[in-house]
């Protein structure tokens, strides 16, 4: 049975259960969650893989759960920004601090201490490695789900999973039974985006209605071929989707002033601008409203006073709908007046210093010629 809700639909949906989303394709899903509205709960991606089980569907989910909140610390411990070193004393800190918080917590304790102090980097390598396993999945779900949520300032955690096509009967009872145990353990709400269910019929299918803008984008003409010498190809037509993941993937929101906790690329290029004085007034992942009935944008790095917007785009930019949204964001901007420069992840990775070039050139030519002249005789007083 299909159920069709009004309003914003991330309100409306049933919570702490598992649902399929009908109506919309997930890669609009995405984009509509993007930047997360205000009160909508926080949404984790999770695209699986087929061919496991639901136990091993699970255990991949808790240890890619886990390192996300690792690279979350300290946002969801209280005080925990204000340690300082990772030794002895680091360590009884954050402990310290984790009880705090446990104390508000019941059955919490042990596991939040344990993840605090793996995070700050205490222990052995072999041990921060061993993702918290040694407390039962139960608790683990519970625990990760509570961080999450508290990472984020929400009030509860939503998986969004991304159905892959050609799913077998077996890899729809597993993915549906790994969904449904994160639920009951991890009290948390499960949507299930993408491919149609065939074989389960106990998963609630509950039918959304996105925004106008996404849903035209859904309906715009196909595109011409992408370019087969690789890279970006010419503007006006767009790549194939990207192709599935050959392993299963984990993405956190990404919190505004700081680089994605889950993008390689953008703490490469956040750690290589830090370096240099030219880049100061950057915005990491800062939301754009540029009209109040109007999407607001999430703008990965951002000069503000200077009027540049650089992106950092994953494989997930490749995909037919992302890519075509990609293009009416920049062309929107460049009309109110930005300069948007677009780096993939592997451009980033190979050459960061390309990249920082790129950025310092086109903010030196953004700037008065008093304030270049100062920056010159900075870099040449070095």
């Amino acid at each position: 049975m299909t159920y069709t809700v009004d309003g914003p639909w991330w309100v409306r949906l049933p919570a702490y259960r598992v649902s399929q989303l009908a109506g919309a394709d997930p890669q609009l899903v995405d984009l509509a969650l993007d930047p997360l509205p205000p009160d909508a709960p926080a949404v984790v991606r999770f695209t699986p893989v087929s061919g496991v089980s639901a136990a091993a569907q699970v255990a991949t989910l808790l240890d890619a759960a886990d390192r996300a909140a690792v690279a979350l610390f300290p946002r969801w411990l209280p005080g925990a920004d204000r340690v300082d070193g990772s030794g002895v004393l680091g360590t009884a800190a954050v402990r310290a601090l984790a009880a705090g918080v446990a104390a508000r917590s019941p059955g919490f304790g042990p596991f939040l201490a344990d993840l605090a102090e793996r995070a700050v980097g205490g222990g052995t390598t072999d041990r921060r490695s061993a993702a918290g396993t040694r407390f039962p999945a139960e608790v683990r779900a519970a625990g990760l789900v509570r961080v999450l949520a508290d990472a984020y300032h929400r009030r509860s955690v939503v998986l969004l999973v991304r159905l892959p096509d050609g799913l077998t009967p077996a890899d729809e009872r597993a993915l549906t039974a790994a969904a449904e145990w994160f639920v009951q353990q991890g009290r948390c709400t499960v949507w299930l985006a993408g491919a149609e269910l065939r074989t389960v019929d106990r998963v609630r299918t509950v039918r959304i209605t996105l925004p106008g803008a996404l849903t035209r984008l859904a309906a715009g003409p196909t595109d011409p071929p992408p370019d087969p010498t690789g890279g970006y190809p010419p503007v006006g037509s767009a790549p194939a989707d990207a192709d599935p993941p050959s392993a299963p993937t984990l993405r956190v929101p990404p919190m505004s002033g700081l680089p994605r906790a889950d993008s390689v690329a953008e703490q490469a290029l956040e750690r290589a601008l830090a370096r240099h004085r030219w880049a100061y007034g950057r915005w990491w992942n800062h939301t754009l409203t540029w009209h109040t009935l109007a999407r607001p944008y999430r703008l990965d790095l951002f000069w503000p006073v200077e009027g540049l917007v650089v992106e950092v785009d994953g494989p997930e930019h490749r995909e037919r709908l992302r890519y075509a949204d990609d293009r009416h964001r920049d062309a929107q901007l460049q009309l109110l007046g930005y300069d948007v420069l677009r780096f993939t992840n592997d451009q980033v990775l190979s050459d960061v210093d390309a990249v920082v070039g790129t950025i310092r050139d086109l903010l030196a030519g953004r700037r008065p010629a008093t304030v270049r002249d100062e920056e010159t005789r900075h870099h040449a007083d070095r």
